[in-house]
């Protein structure tokens, strides 16, 4: 369950480093750092071994959510770590937490959001749920199953299609919205509006 006064933490599940950044497995990052923007501010290096950015989400006033949103230094099969450290540091209610991540079995660009739940074999969410356990949100953003007998490990690890980018900037800001939607208005309603 959310707390309404405590803040959020959002984290953009991803690798580190440049020949990373363009690749499915970084989309949690990609609607990070898009979020990051929408707030006006600048990531910063954090203890925890993430960067982070620390602001409001929501209308001015009583309806605004404190949210730091954070993109782990660790590889994603580690990101359990630092998200605990975060949520140590901040001292956010586990209900408050929001995964973003890729989603291998909805179709590219569908977004699916949920509170708890298995990992469905992606690493970064199995890291953060031995750490913390299964009760936090999550953005699944779909990227589609590997053509052919293209094994899954190579499909993330690929830039996304010059097909794919064309659409790709507006289904990030799609998540971005989701993600605001949910802290401000709560996971129904966000359902309800951005669930495909």
């Amino acid at each position: 369950m959310s707390d309404a006064v405590g803040p959020w933490l959002v984290v953009g599940l991803g690798n580190p480093g440049p020949e990373y950044a363009a690749n499915r497995h970084n989309v949690g990052f990609m609607v990070a750092d898009l979020l990051a923007e929408r707030m006006g501010g600048r990531f910063k290096a954090h203890k925890a071994r993430a960067q982070v950015v620390e602001g409001r989400v929501g209308p001015p006033g009583p309806g605004s959510r404190r949210v730091v949103v954070a993109k782990p230094l660790s590889f994603m099969n580690l990101s359990g770590g630092p998200t605990t450290a975060l949520r140590d540091f901040y001292k956010v209610p586990v209900g408050n937490i929001v995964a973003i991540h890729d989603e291998l079995d909805i179709d590219y660009g569908a977004l699916r959001l949920k509170l708890g739940g298995g990992d469905n074999g992606h690493n970064g969410l199995k890291s953060i749920t031995k750490s913390l356990g299964a009760e936090y949100h999550r953005v699944r953003f779909g990227i589609g199953r590997p053509p052919g007998r293209m094994q899954v490990a190579d499909f993330v690890l690929k830039d996304f299609s010059s097909a794919e980018r064309r659409e790709l900037d507006y289904f990030v800001d799609r998540a971005a919205d989701a993600v605001e939607t949910l802290i401000v208005d709560g996971l129904e309603r966000a359902q309800s509006s951005y669930n495909t």
